[in-house]
């Protein structure tokens, strides 16, 4: 049943006027001529509209709100140039299984197949990485098709949808009319599927529970960490998953993926019954499917398909991680597991994620993060991006709850700033820390401003070796002596944040960071410090 807001108007005002329905509290744009009457629309509107600087920023920014609240992030782009940027936004949402939608201005619908100027086709362009491409040919459905992207968006396995925009129907009448929004589906494991995970547990020498993928929430990582505790199963996190559960609880035996530790690694190598909750047994958890995948398996999650899950797979239970392990809870208790093993995973995992010193020249990254994980008084939204300064914050920076980790499954570079700013957003007050490297910094930092104009508390370290690192190190072991492509010659990082309005010091030598980062905690808005540290390091020391 539908209700009418406000009478009659165009497409583009209903367009907005379906997304106010719909829950949607922000979108992030980078405007153009192609939804112009979109914009119109939202200048009254209680969305709050967040322009930004380029349309992978805008589209980051959407993934991370998606990844926040569960809910799908909205950005808004222009068509050709515009949609193309934009692409990177769509592949993070596609291969991270986060919700968003993608509204796109397009050309004229009377000028299509004529290689009008910036003319794209949807369909072709983001069919691949989409779950849906729809086009707004027709105003009478405008609210219609935005229903459906925000329903698509989040109905299974979660993902991106992309709306295209016809310049010209958006201007188009219509009866005003919005629909409700449809609460989507949230499959509960059913008694039989409980009885057959727990006839898999009582048959396995050494279980194990990898929790990931988005949708978490406090209530669902207590309930976990509630019945892996009392059926003594070590848990691990999936790659950039790592917030799903405190990692307090004596549970927590580590992440998976690139920069884990080998703790972590051999406590998924000798197991014989592993628990996918949330996330299939994929290439990064798995070391590319060398790590523990001959072992019996459990997916759980609402993709009935258990998309891009290897190997052998025992039990597929169609629920979400939250219902599952409240019905866990119960049901699959384990009395008499012996909590030695679980207990020793944890404190392997304690005593690798201490920080220590690398002995580096410039600044010692391991002593630094022990300063900042100190100087920290709160739980900190931690987001970063891709290449090796993320391995530092997530071995060194603890996470205590879901929401707390922003960052790409995917890799991709440039995430960092522009989640960063979306925290800010939807968690106001909380403050946010991001880490970027020098060349990941660079493909998005000019979002800056948009924690400047709105005085976020956020915390940015820039880690400036001077080269894309990440590359750098695959070449020395597989071109060694022979570096390509990979040197970086930079901006002073400082003089760039003091430029955009925040705070900005340069720190050269580790004794300068302790200093320097209590004046950063201590400036009201975003601050950022300027790490140089030691071309040769790669990594945090053993």
């Amino acid at each position: 049943m539908s209700i009418p807001q406000n009478g009659p108007c165009s497409a583009g005002h209903l367009v907005v006027r379906q997304l106010e329905r719909s829950g949607v509290e922000r979108v992030y744009c980078v405007p153009g001529e192609s939804y112009l009457d979109v914009l119109d629309g939202l200048y009254d509107s209680p969305i709050d509209t967040v322009v930004c600087r380029h349309e992978g920023g805008a589209g980051f920014m959407a993934v991370a709100e998606g990844r926040l609240t569960g809910r799908p992030g909205v950005a808004m782009v222009t068509r050709g140039p515009g949609a193309a940027n934009a692409a990177i936004a769509v592949h993070t949402a596609w291969q991270d299984a986060t919700p968003l939608v993608l509204f796109v201005g397009l050309i004229p619908a009377g000028q299509r197949y004529r290689e009008s100027f910036q003319e794209f086709d949807p369909h072709a362009w983001f069919g691949s990485t989409a779950k849906r491409v729809l086009v707004l040919d027709d105003a009478a459905s405008a609210a219609e098709i935005v229903a459906a992207a925000m329903r698509v968006a989040v109905s299974g396995r979660p993902g991106p949808v992309v709306v295209g925009l016809p310049e010209t129907t958006l201007t188009e009448p219509t009866d005003g009319v919005t629909l409700p929004p449809r609460a989507p589906a949230r499959p509960e494991p059913s008694v039989a599927d409980l009885e057959a995970v727990a006839a898999l547990l009582h048959g396995a020498r050494s279980s194990v529970v990898v929790a990931g993928g988005d949708g978490w929430t406090e209530a669902a990582a207590r309930d976990l960490a509630e019945w892996a505790e009392a059926a003594a199963l070590p848990v691990l996190t999936d790659f950039r998953a790592y917030d799903a559960l405190d990692h307090d609880s004596p549970c927590y035996a580590g992440s998976l993926g690139y920069g884990r530790s080998e703790s972590a690694a051999a406590v998924l190598r000798d197991s014989d019954l592993q628990i996918w909750l949330g996330c299939p047994r994929g290439d990064v958890p798995t070391d590319s499917y060398t790590l523990g995948v001959e072992a019996a398996s459990v997916y759980v999650g609402p993709d009935p398909a258990a998309h891009g899950h290897y190997g052998r797979l025992d039990a597929t239970v169609v629920s979400t991680p939250a219902a599952f392990v409240a019905a866990a809870r119960t049901a699959l208790p384990r009395p008499g597991a012996d909590p030695a093993p679980m207990r020793a995973a944890h404190q392997a995992h304690r005593a690798w994620s201490r920080p220590a010193p690398d002995g580096d020249r410039g600044v010692d990254l391991g002593v630094a993060f022990g300063m900042l994980r100190r100087a920290l008084e709160s739980d900190p939204v931690v987001t970063f991006g891709a290449g090796n300064h993320a391995i530092w914050p997530q071995r060194y920076l603890p996470a205590h709850r879901p929401g707390s980790l922003l960052a790409p499954r995917n890799g991709a570079m440039g995430f960092g700033i522009p989640a960063a700013i979306a925290a800010g957003l939807v968690q106001p007050g909380r403050r946010i820390v991001s880490v970027a490297g020098d060349g990941c910094f660079m493909m998005n930092g000019q979002e800056l401003v948009a924690a400047v104009e709105r005085q976020l508390p956020l915390l940015v370290l820039i880690v400036d070796n001077g080269c894309y690192a990440t590359i750098r190190a695959h070449q020395e072991v597989h071109y060694p002596g022979r570096p390509s492509g990979t040197a970086l010659s930079n901006p002073d990082f400082a003089a760039l944040a003091r430029a955009y309005g925040a705070f900005g010091a340069t720190v050269t030598d580790t004794t300068e960071f302790q200093v320097a980062l209590q004046k950063a905690l201590d400036t009201p808005g975003p601050a950022v410090l300027h790490l140089l540290t030691d071309p040769e390091t790669r990594g945090p020391a053993a």
